[in-house]
């Protein structure tokens, strides 16, 4: 077994259509996702701030920088692990979310938590 880094954050999403939400013939596709953020290191350690980029299948490319995520900055405790959902909307069917929370580890080391990217999808418009 390898040992456990100082400063490790997992981080796993899903995203999710909202149709109630979203008007296809106006080019707006509404998400909801569902993130999960583990301390899987040895060092107590908090989420300052993030940064997503969000892509549509016609590349088009918004970035969303910001204090916490809904509002909050948790403390994550080695094995602690935060939840929640937030959304984003897109002008194609079809699109992609990745990036970064910056964090601060309990001694003062700042360090990045990737978000791998995962898939936007209204998978009524696939065929």
């Amino acid at each position: 077994m390898e040992p456990t880094q100082p400063y490790q954050i997992a981080v796993a999403a899903i995203s999710q259509f909202l149709p109630d939400q979203s008007d296809p013939d106006g080019g707006r596709y509404v998400f909801a996702y569902t993130v999960t953020i583990r301390n899987t290191g040895a060092v107590p350690a908090k989420l300052l701030h993030r940064h997503w980029i969000v892509t549509d299948a016609n590349g088009k490319v918004q970035e969303v920088r910001g204090a916490g995520v809904v509002g909050e900055q948790p403390h994550l405790a080695p094995g602690e692990v935060f939840e929640y959902t937030s959304g984003t909307q897109i002008e194609t069917p079809l699109g992609s979310m990745h990036g970064s929370y910056g964090m601060v580890a309990d001694d003062g080391t700042r360090f990045d938590a990737e978000i791998t990217p995962f898939s936007l999808g209204d998978r009524s418009h696939l065929h």
